[in-house]
Formats: C-alpha cells, sequence, structure tokens
C-alpha cells in the first residue's frame, strides 16, 4: 500500500484493491501488539499502543483521539475508514519527524463513529477548538468578530453592534473584521435608513426627539415623528441593504426620488437624495469594492521564519468589510495547504459561511471541505484558488497583506524577546522569562472588590490566561489590600499545585493540603493557564510585597521571582520604585525601556481590575431592589431584567405587564408590583 502524504498525517483512505494488503497489515499488528514491552516513551511503545487500540477501531468514517500517558488529547485527526487510516502509524519507516513524536507520546486510543466522511470533518474540527491538541494546527486568536445587529424584540427595531453569544432575537451581519468597521457602516446606514441605535430603556424614556432625529439620522419613531408602519418600511430596506440586495434598494430609492421630483415635492426628493448618497458612501470610502463578487471571504496565507500567518478579508453585499490577521500555530514542517485547510475547518465552526471563499493556496480536500461548509450554512459553498482575474488580484492583496502583518508580528517577537532578555537582567532573573503573571486588585472602599491576573510572555498579552478573583472572604476588613492580595495568591497557586505540582515547589508540611479554592468563583482553569510564572509583578510597595511572599511561602512556593512595583510620589510614571527580596529599594532610568515595559504590564493589569470590578458594581447595581423582594431568585432576576431592560422599567411597570413576563406568576408577579408601589408611596 501507498502511503500518500496529505493534510498532517499519512493517507490511508484505500480502494478495494487495497484490502488483502490492508489484511497482511494487520497480520503484522497483531504481531506488534504481542511484542515484549517496549521502553516507555519510545516511539516502539506508541506503536504497540496504537497496535492494541487497533483492534476496537471502527472501520467507516469518524474521528479518532491520541492520548498521552495523562489522558492528554495529543492530536485529533478524522478519516473516510478510521481503522485504514491509523495503520499509518503503526509502521516501521515512512513517518516524518514530528509524527514520529506524536506516536512516541501516545498511550491509547479513542474513536468516535460518524455517518459520513463530512460528518467526521466538522467534529473533528469542534474537537480541535475545544481541546486544543498539542500536535494539530491551531487557531490561536480566535476572538469573536464584531456583527450588526437589527433586533426583532421590540415594535421600533434597533440596529446595533453586537459581539459574543446570539441569544437577542434578530437579525446578524457579519462578520466584520473589527468595531471600527460596525461603527464606520452603523453610522452610514442611519444616514440611509433612519433607525434608530438607542437602547431601549432611553427609547422609552424619550417624551421629545434626540439629536439623531435633528441631525437626520433616525426617523424619530420614540415620539410618533413616523409612522411604526413608515418606520418598519426602513427597517426592510435596511435588512434588504445588509442581506446583499444592495443594488434593489438604491434603485427603488432612485425610482422615489424621481417620483418625488416629479411631483415637485421637492423637499421629499432631497431627503432621497441623501440617502443614496449615504448608500453610495458605504461602498465608496471602505478601499476595495469589488464589481464582480457580492459576497466572499478571501483568505491569504504567508509564512516565515518558522511563523504562519493567515489574513482574511470580509466582503458583503459589495463592500469590504474590513480584514484581520490571524496567527494560528502549526509545525513548521507541514505544508501551506495542509496548514490552510485545517485552518477554515476550525474558522468556521462558529461562524456564518459566505457562497464564495477564496484561497491563495489550492487544498487537498477542497470538495470534501465545500460539502462539510455547506451542510453546516445551508446553502452552497464554492472554494477556488483563482488564478487570474479580479478574484486573483483580491487574492493577492490579501496576500500582500499577510506578507507586511506578518513581518511586524515578526519584529515585535524579536522586540520583545529583547525586552525580556533586559528585563531579566534589571531583576537579576536567572533567565528570560517566558510567562510573568501581574497582579492587582480594585474596589471602592471595599465594596465589590476584584483581583486581576494579567499574563505576559514572548508572545505578548495573553488575554485568554487573564483570570478575575472576586473577593468573597468575610473576615477581610474591607479596603483592606494586603488581604486582599493573600486570597487572590492563595487561590491561584493552591488550584496550581494541585492540577500541577511541580518538583520546584517546596512540598506542604505532613497532613496539610493546599486549601481548596472557594467553590462558585466562576474561575475557568484550563490546562495552558494552569503554567508556572517565571515571574511575579505585585502592583504595590513593601507590604504588599511581603504579604505575597508570606502567601507564597505558607503553600510551601518559595522559588517563584517576585517584584514589588510601587507608584512613584504623586504616582507620577516613571518614578516607579522596585521592590525585590535581597535587594535594596530601586528604581531604572527614565527612558528605560524595561521601565516602559513594567508600565505597560501593570497599566494593564490595573485596567483589567477596574474593568472587572466596574462590571460587577454595574450588575450589583442593576438588581438593587429586586434581591430584596421575597420568591425573586436569580432566574426570575434575570427574567425581569432581560424583558424590561433596567430596574425603572420594571418599577413603572403595570400588574399586566409584569404577569406576561416569561417564568413569572401571578403571586410573584403581584409580589413585585406591591413592593415598587409600596416603596413609591
Amino acid at each position: 500500500m501507498i502511503a500518500r502524504p496529505t493534510r498532517d498525517m499519512p493517507d490511508l483512505d484505500a480502494d478495494d484493491a487495497d484490502i488483502a494488503e490492508l489484511d497482511q497489515d494487520e497480520a503484522f499488528i497483531a504481531d506488534l501488539a504481542e511484542e515484549a514491552e517496549p521502553a516507555p516513551g519510545s516511539v516502539a511503545m506508541g506503536r504497540a499502543a496504537i497496535a492494541r487500540a487497533l483492534k476496537h477501531a471502527p472501520s467507516g468514517p469518524g474521528v479518532y483521539r491520541m492520548l498521552g500517558p495523562d489522558g492528554t488529547v495529543l492530536y485529533v485527526g478524522k478519516a473516510k475508514s478510521i481503522k485504514r487510516r491509523i495503520v499509518a502509524y503503526t509502521r516501521p519507516t515512512g513517518l516524518t519527524a514530528r509524527i514520529m513524536r506524536m506516536v512516541a507520546a501516545t498511550a491509547e486510543m479513542e474513536f468516535v463513529s460518524t455517518g459520513t466522511e463530512t460528518e467526521a470533518l466538522l467534529l473533528e474540527a469542534n474537537l480541535i477548538k475545544q481541546l486544543r491538541p498539542r500536535f494539530n494546527v491551531l487557531l490561536r486568536d480566535d476572538k469573536s468578530f464584531p456583527y450588526i445587529l437589527i433586533t426583532r424584540d421590540h415594535v421600533s427595531p434597533q440596529i446595533t453592534k453586537h459581539r459574543g453569544a446570539r441569544n437577542r432575537p434578530g437579525d446578524y451581519y457579519g462578520p466584520f473584521a473589527s468595531v471600527w468597521a460596525v461603527n464606520r457602516t452603523i453610522n452610514a446606514l442611519q444616514k440611509a435608513f433612519l433607525v434608530r441605535s438607542c437602547s431601549d430603556s432611553f427609547y422609552e424614556a424619550r417624551t421629545r426627539p434626540c439629536l439623531l432625529f435633528q441631525i437626520k439620522r433616525c426617523a424619530g419613531p420614540c415620539t410618533g415623528e413616523v409612522s411604526h408602519t413608515d418606520y418598519a418600511e426602513y427597517v426592510r430596506e435596511a435588512r434588504d441593504f445588509l442581506s446583499g440586495r444592495s443594488k434593489a434598494v438604491k434603485e427603488q430609492l432612485a425610482r422615489e426620488m424621481e417620483a418625488a421630483s416629479q411631483e415637485l415635492e421637492f423637499e421629499r426628493a432631497a431627503a432621497l437624495r441623501d440617502r443614496l448618497a449615504a448608500l453610495s458612501a458605504v461602498q465608496g470610502t471602505q478601499g476595495i469594492n469589488p464589481r464582480s463578487v457580492e459576497e466572499a471571504d478571501v483568505f491569504a496565507i504567508h509564512q516565515e521564519g518558522g511563523a504562519t500567518c493567515v489574513q482574511v478579508f470580509f466582503f458583503r453585499t459589495g463592500q469590504n468589510w474590513g480584514n484581520h490577521a490571524l496567527y494560528p500555530r502549526a509545525d513548521r514542517t507541514l505544508e501551506i495547504g495542509e496548514v490552510l485547510e485545517s485552518f477554515l475547518a476550525q474558522f468556521y465552526e462558529d461562524k456564518p459561511c459566505p457562497r464564495l471563499i477564496l484561497l491563495s493556496h489550492d487544498i487537498a480536500e477542497r470538495e470534501l471541505l465545500e460539502e462539510a461548509l455547506s451542510t453546516r450554512a445551508g446553502h452552497r459553498v464554492e472554494i477556488a484558488a483563482p488564478k487570474r482575474g479580479e478574484k486573483r488580484e483580491l487574492v493577492e492583496h490579501a496576500l500582500q497583506n499577510a506578507r507586511e502583518a506578518l513581518g511586524r508580528k515578526l519584529a515585535e517577537s524579536a522586540s520583545q524577546a529583547r525586552l525580556l532578555e533586559e528585563l531579566a537582567r534589571a531583576f537579576a532573573l536567572q533567565g528570560s522569562p517566558k510567562r510573568i503573571e501581574v497582579y492587582d486588585n480594585s474596589h471602592i472602599m471595599g465594596s465589590n472588590a476584584v483581583g486581576g491576573m494579567i499574563v505576559a510572555g514572548p508572545e505578548g498579552f495573553a488575554k485568554s490566561q487573564y483570570r478575575k478573583f472576586n473577593i468573597r472572604s468575610t473576615e477581610l476588613t474591607p479596603g483592606d489590600d494586603y488581604g486582599m492580595m493573600r486570597e487572590v495568591l492563595t487561590r491561584r497557586f493552591s488550584r496550581l499545585l494541585k492540577e500541577n505540582p511541580r518538583a520546584g515547589a517546596s512540598p506542604l508540611p505532613e497532613g496539610e493540603e493546599a486549601p481548596p479554592s472557594p467553590a462558585g468563583d466562576g474561575e475557568e482553569v484550563s490546562a495552558a493557564s494552569s503554567a508556572w510564572p517565571d515571574l511575579l509583578l505585585i502592583d504595590g510597595g513593601p507590604g504588599q510585597l511581603k504579604a505575597a511572599q508570606e502567601t507564597l511561602a505558607g503553600l510551601g512556593v518559595t522559588d517563584v521571582p517576585m517584584v514589588g512595583v510601587a507608584k512613584g510620589p504623586d504616582r507620577d510614571a516613571g518614578r516607579e520604585t522596585f521592590y525585590v527580596e535581597g535587594r535594596e529599594p530601586f528604581r531604572l532610568e527614565p527612558r528605560d525601556p524595561v521601565l516602559y515595559f513594567v508600565q505597560r504590564l501593570r497599566d494593564e493589569a490595573h485596567r483589567f481590575a477596574i474593568g472587572s470590578h466596574r462590571a460587577r458594581r454595574k450588575k450589583d447595581l442593576t438588581q438593587a431592589g429586586l434581591q430584596e423582594i421575597p420568591g425573586i431568585g436569580p432566574t426570575r432576576k434575570r427574567a425581569l431584567l432581560h424583558h424590561f431592560g433596567t430596574l425603572k422599567a420594571i418599577e413603572r411597570a403595570s400588574l399586566a405587564d409584569l404577569e406576561g413576563v416569561p417564568g413569572v406568576n401571578a403571586a410573584t408577579a403581584r409580589a413585585v408590583y406591591d413592593f415598587f408601589h409600596a416603596k413609591a408611596t
């Protein structure tokens, strides 16, 4: 049987002519599984483990997982025939160095059967994003892209930007590459379609039109300046435009303008003219706007210096909705087409797929990926690598952006590496830190206290590994910063000791265990975030540093370097004093790049802690009052606030309105109504 390298593993989707040879392979596998126990961690041991798993492997399509000795998922793959695919891993020759490392680390395998290979591809992409296996291509910068939302839960629909879960009823248009692109488009659409952008609570409180009505960016439905019927027509036109029927919308407005002019309704004709001009502005100020491509995503990939950049452009309704650079993690031995193929399957796992996808490089399983994406999207999806014409020009433009973005990224990485080396020298560390954790607290007189932890390393800030700690100890004096720091570090490192102990951490006294992290603290600590830090930066002076040192020493952690960063006189930036155990307090030169770097780290920790504190305080303020009503728990609080939007709207609601809230019965509605009615009197 010939092993043909496709994707990132040997291809053994053999046809019927290969069945006899497969039988010979299985005889070889049986002998391999019965051999003497090979050396732990060797390729032979991994082959033997795979051979044992082969006895239970299904013959049909599905997904397989290769697991390490500790149960960690090393690799997720899919196959038309799982049994035929994994036979390749047991062969003594023909494997790349990367696959040999993967086989050597394998202790067992798991299988999931699917109905078709298309289902297997979709499941594979889902599992890779969830499990993030070490040997797969990983989409690292997997933030959610912003969308435009036109709501459907109000008599006068609202247009707004949206990011995250799509829980609110309405129509979502996107993705856009940035919030800036969303804001620019919404601004132009308001001029063209006069759809409101205010919140529902603001809408309900209006007694006269706001400024947006005066500057002709809203039709004013809140105060009856336009009838609900006419406003619904504006909303329909906006939906049509964002759905790809922009040409029809512009033609309709042009006909109406012509008719108004002939009927001598010059004021109405002028308003329609302004709306048409706004629509032209949407399409005319966005750089490249293709003539022959109505809806497409353009992907271009570039590799250099062992790094990979994928540049994606979003085109919808003939408009450029922006571009974004992503940097997937991929082994440098993989072919560029293999990386792009795996990237695409993961990219569309949680995003709407356009009807056309243009690529800079062709991929081996293009037809299979087309079928999988068409199944997920509910419409036909075409994938192409154009060689000429306007589509090729779009791809070339994206490829140029990918080259430039990767060049900037490599330059930043080199600069970051030099900064970390200088940081190690300034603080007398044994080597450049790979993981820096920075801690800060935020509160107002002890209320809504939150501790924040940010993480930075050779690739900059690792925002997926940031953590917030809601301070819940009842024994703390309000405003006790030292006590808050002790609680944060106790929770962080006790969990770290439990989930990822290391030889460098001193053992706890006999009979003692690391205190458990308080239940319900809302923190998710993944395997990636359990890595041990090489340096702790504590926002504070000698008191904060001493509290941190005593806390870690009590947990048996004595080998993690710590630095206290105290603000300068009058909190002046550039005059910070640094406290390190065994050294006199010192300052860095005012123009020292290390000083700027530490300031950036501290300011990011401060921003994150304050943001978490404000979010918690806002939530408490929003729910204040409801928690005092008997029979109102968290579920009914959420139902009431989701239905009415604000506490003031709940206070003004009639008994009938309260009874109409899903999940609120008549008795509870009466309790809420009586509570606010009694308070008002």
